[in-house]
């Protein structure tokens, strides 16, 4: 039997290169998008405003719902609710506390059981015979908040995965409200909690609404919460926690599939989507439509280019192709 043909991706350019001892290896195509502190779109690569899936990049408007749908969520706990956490011993403690203060526990959480990202953790909980956990999951803090949120306002807890939920649908309405647009798609995503299609231009507005919005109010908190404990964002050495701290001010969140929305606190703000949903290009090119656009990420430098190796040593780089935007 044959294959349908795969459809052609519309409205992707080329954004990065992958450079091995002066030859290009590689092309990354995708879209990108950078506003200006006033919301207009500064810089836009490809298809903004074509629908993606933000995947874990919309973990900071779940954290938003569930704030305002009355969980007691605060500092390092809402931070672990807006990120994809590496697993670490610190990261399971913080999401069992705020299960056990919402009467429940881990058993309570329907993520997959799933081993730590951060290596180390990893390593030492397989010599000590440890099984795979839905705790060590990386959106296990983002699901003990939903959790923390439906035993506030007196919902099921066990099926607070349903998009017809009333959680969930103070998700969607939110995503909504901060994208300015409605929801284009309505799927499943990996840890199975519904997600909700934006354009790319509609990702970078809700992360810049939420960096800019007034003192005191839940999206000001959501943002403020991210960048004072960017280690609960991510985790050791993850890219979204040491960008964070090159960028005082910004909030950074990744998604699988090759997504990244960067908000800094000047009010610029971009959003990648890489076609081959790659990740290990995004930072640089969300950086580079970032400069484009005027702001500043001089902080950052390092973080332009990653380094190729060949035999252990650096033999080339992965750079966006800013000169072609032009």
């Amino acid at each position: 039997m044959t294959a349908p043909p795969v459809p052609e991706p519309a409205g992707v350019v080329p954004l990065a290169e992958v450079v091995r001892s002066g030859f290009t290896e590689s092309v990354h195509l995708g879209s990108a998008v950078a506003l200006a502190p006033d919301g207009a779109i500064a810089v836009a690569l490809g298809g903004v405003s074509a629908p993606v899936l933000p995947r874990s990049s919309t973990k900071p408007v779940q954290a938003l719902a569930c704030l305002e749908s009355g969980a007691r969520l605060s500092g390092p706990r809402l931070a672990i609710a807006a990120g994809s956490h590496t697993g670490e011993d610190f990261h399971v403690e913080l999401v069992t506390g705020l299960l056990a203060d919402a009467g429940l526990g881990l058993d309570a959480l329907r993520c997959p059981a799933d081993r730590p990202e951060d290596e180390p953790t990893r390593h030492r909980l397989i010599r000590e015979g440890r099984a795979p956990a839905p705790e060590r999951m990386n959106c296990s803090g983002k699901h003990a908040a939903m959790l923390a949120a439906c035993a506030a306002s007196g919902w099921d807890t066990r099926a607070y995965l349903d998009p017809a939920h009333p959680l969930q649908l103070r998700v969607r309405a939110v995503a909504e409200e901060l994208s300015g647009e409605p929801a284009a798609h309505v799927a499943v995503d990996g840890c199975g909690a519904p997600l909700f299609g934006m354009t790319l231009a509609g990702l970078a507005r809700t992360a810049q609404r939420l960096v800019l919005a007034g003192p005191g109010t839940p999206r000001r908190a959501v943002a403020d919460a991210m960048r004072a404990h960017p280690e609960y964002v991510g985790g050791t050495g993850h890219p979204n926690t040491t960008l964070m701290r090159a960028l005082p001010g910004a909030v950074v969140k990744g998604g699988a599939e090759g997504v990244l929305v960067v908000a800094l606190g000047s009010g610029h703000a971009a959003a990648v989507k890489v076609i081959d949903g790659s990740p290990r290009a995004t930072t640089p090119i969300a950086l580079a439509v970032l400069r484009a656009a005027g702001a500043d990420v001089s902080g950052a430098a390092a973080f332009e280019r990653v380094p190729v190796l060949g035999g252990g040593v650096p033999v080339g780089e992965i750079r966006a192709l800013e000169e072609r935007w032009a």
